[in-house]
């Protein structure tokens, strides 16, 4: 039995992951701890999982798009993050003595506490920001780590050094979707591996129509502040297709007043459950609903608003597995061209099946354990 200590963000589209490779490595016989926000991971890990807590910052409002937003999100978010749990990150793995520490990409605490003491981690690589950016792209990262590598009693380094493991980096994709996109040595594409998330039961599934195709729409879950305007744009794009679709447009009911009634406005939905039943999505590009997606076969059309949207936008268009539009400036005409091109081309369908296809035969979750029992417990030379 090896002890993991899993170091995670509360980000919704960090989570699904490590949550399926932590149930994998018990049904294992390992043993698993989890560091991070206490009533964040509770509802998900269930009151007899070992919890360090670190608790959490906010995750401010921002409207920014392009180097400006991520720049944001670095300064405003993680850099302040990993400040607020390096030291209860230290305590976790003193009290809990992991043999391995799983620590998402952005929680930097993690990697800086396992450098510092040596021990062999893996990084886990839910989002594609840091893959597509590549391990060279210091331009905006050095700074702020060679500081938070300061405050850790660390030397300056390479940026790589704690963005990518060099024992283990666990990508939740598959080169079928990331192209030629060059990926450091360490790190291994497993596929999506998909945990159970938040528990919900409460979607009325009479409500979908046999005879008409189902499109899910959503933009995630850091997109407030600009998504108001893309929620009246998708209705007006699909006002007038209730005889061929319906939508379930995943926002807050005021957002989006006297929807027509094949549009279906939900704060929440089902998503793995509802994937099976879906002909297309429309997304901002996170890598936790294109994976959802492509596992299933359904098509994409992807307006990207920041981050690695752009860039997983770009990979889906290039897979034939969905077109990108622009999230900025979309027309109502645009959009619906979008959709009703994806769901009336079956090469779209056929390039999402494609792509997910290559996601079973990475092993998911299975093949993250087995490449996490090989690597070695304890401490390693630096």
């Amino acid at each position: 039995m090896t002890r993991f200590l899993f170091v995670v963000l509360p980000l919704a589209g960090h989570i699904n992951a490590p949550l399926a490779v932590a149930e994998a490595l018990r049904r294992a016989g390992h043993d698993v701890a989890w560091c991070g926000p206490e009533s964040y991971l509770r509802p998900l890990v269930g009151p007899d999982a070992a919890v360090h807590p670190t608790g959490s910052r906010y995750y401010p409002e921002q409207d920014g798009h392009g180097p400006e937003a991520l720049r944001f999100v670095w300064e405003s978010y993680l850099v302040p993050m990993a400040r607020f749990t390096l030291a209860k990150v230290e305590r976790a793995v003193a009290a809990y003595q992991p043999d391995v520490i799983v620590a998402d990409q952005h929680a930097f605490a993690g990697a800086l506490v396992a450098l510092r003491h040596g021990r062999p981690w893996a990084t886990l690589a839910p989002s594609a920001l840091e893959l597509t950016r590549g391990p060279d792209a210091d331009d905006l990262a050095k700074p702020h780590l060679d500081r938070l590598r300061e405050k850790a009693g660390l030397p300056p380094g390479p940026v790589a050094e704690i963005l990518f493991s060099p024992h283990l980096v666990l990508a939740f994709t598959t080169k079928a979707l990331l192209g030629s996109t060059r990926l450091p040595q360490s790190c291994v594409p497993v596929g999506p591996a998909h945990g159970r998330g938040p528990a919900y039961d409460g979607f009325d599934w009479d409500w979908f129509d046999p005879d008409r195709q189902h499109v899910l729409i959503t933009v995630g879950t850091l997109a407030d502040g600009v998504d108001r305007a893309f929620f009246g744009t998708a209705v007006r794009a699909l006002a007038d297709l209730g005889d061929r679709l319906q939508a379930v447009l995943i926002a807050p009911a005021a957002a989006v007043p006297d929807p027509p009634p094949h549009i279906l406005v939900t704060g929440r939905v089902p998503t793995l459950r509802m994937m099976p039943q879906l002909h297309a999505v429309v997304a901002h590009g996170g890598m936790g609903i294109v994976g959802e997606a492509l596992a299933n076969g359904v098509p994409l059309v992807i307006a990207p608003i920041r981050y690695d949207q752009p860039a997983v936008a770009d990979l889906v268009a290039a897979a034939g597995a969905g077109v990108r539009v622009p999230f900025l400036g979309l027309t109502a005409d645009e959009l619906r061209t979008a959709v009703t091109t994806v769901l009336d081309d079956p090469a779209y369908r056929t390039g999402a099946r494609r792509v997910g296809d290559s996601f079973p035969a990475a092993g998911g979750a299975a093949a993250a354990v087995r490449h996490l029992e090989q690597l070695p417990r304890g401490t390693v030379r630096r």
